[in-house]
């Protein structure tokens, strides 16, 4: 037919856009442990307390940001509120995540932690590309052996572990709080099926309230990852997190008694 191969090689052109495209989101997506390989802090093999002295975060925890990162980075400090210390996530219109690698073998079953929301960001919404930015949240990354992600994804993920020089999760876990959304809402980042995400509170809830989490992670990665894996994969790090980047809003929380047991 006229035209054909024309019509064929303009197909094959905007095929391939679209996928550099997925990728690079997909590499954004997951960028909290972009670079993180290169930082020569490792894993203890715990989950060190990052609530130090006061001023930075105690290592190995440390803060990473997406390749050729242009906007600000999120803040991350250790303060003193009320005769107690706190890590505080300060998000204007910025990005940045916390990160703490583990070493191999390490078999941790509950994560906790404490929070509260001292600042709102109204702007937020994780269901779109837009919105897709969180007050506070925490993520437990996980080796989920390739193998195991459907074929599409698996393809994306292998492109956007080419195309970013590291060895992305293949399942992130992560725990939110937005006040725009239901309580126990269950949710795909809009980048990424890579990162699932729970709401554990939502609409009505108070802000400026301490709340405790303690979470049974095979529970909630069979919930949100059951579809792909029935055993719980080795933990390679856990994550803390805010940002305000695609609102370019502004957000505090604050976040203590973090432990992986």
């Amino acid at each position: 037919m006229p035209g054909g191969a024309e019509t064929g090689e303009r197909g094959a052109r905007v095929i391939l856009h679209a996928m550099k495209r997925g990728v690079a989101a997909l590499a954004a997506a997951l960028g909290f442990v972009a670079g993180a390989a290169t930082v020569g802090a490792a894993g203890t093999g715990v989950l060190g307390d990052p609530i130090g002295v006061l001023g930075a975060p105690a290592a190995p925890w440390h803060v990473v940001g997406l390749p050729r990162q242009t906007k600000p980075f999120t803040r991350y400090q250790v303060i003193d509120r009320d005769g107690q210390r706190l890590l505080e996530i300060d998000a204007h219109a910025s990005y940045g995540t916390l990160v703490h690698e583990l070493d191999a073998g390490v078999d941790a079953r509950h994560l906790s932690w404490s929070w509260r929301i001292e600042r709102d960001n109204p702007a937020t919404d994780p269901r779109t590309k837009d919105g897709d930015d969180h007050v506070a949240v925490v993520c437990a990354l996980f080796d989920l052996p390739i193998a195991a992600v459907p074929f599409v994804e698996r393809q994306f993920l292998r492109l956007a572990r080419a195309f970013s020089g590291q060895s992305l999760p293949a399942a992130s876990l992560c725990y939110t709080w937005d006040a725009r959304l239901p309580r126990d809402t269950v949710l795909d980042s809009p980048f990424t099926r890579r990162v699932r995400l729970i709401v554990l509170h939502g609409i009505g809830e108070p802000l400026q309230t301490w709340r405790h989490e303690d979470r049974d992670l095979p529970s909630d990665f069979h919930r949100l990852f059951g579809d792909e894996s029935v055993a719980l994969p080795p933990l390679r790090a856990v994550v803390v997190s805010g940002d305000a980047d695609n609102t370019g809003g502004h957000s505090i929380a604050h976040l203590r008694e973090l432990q992986l047991r």
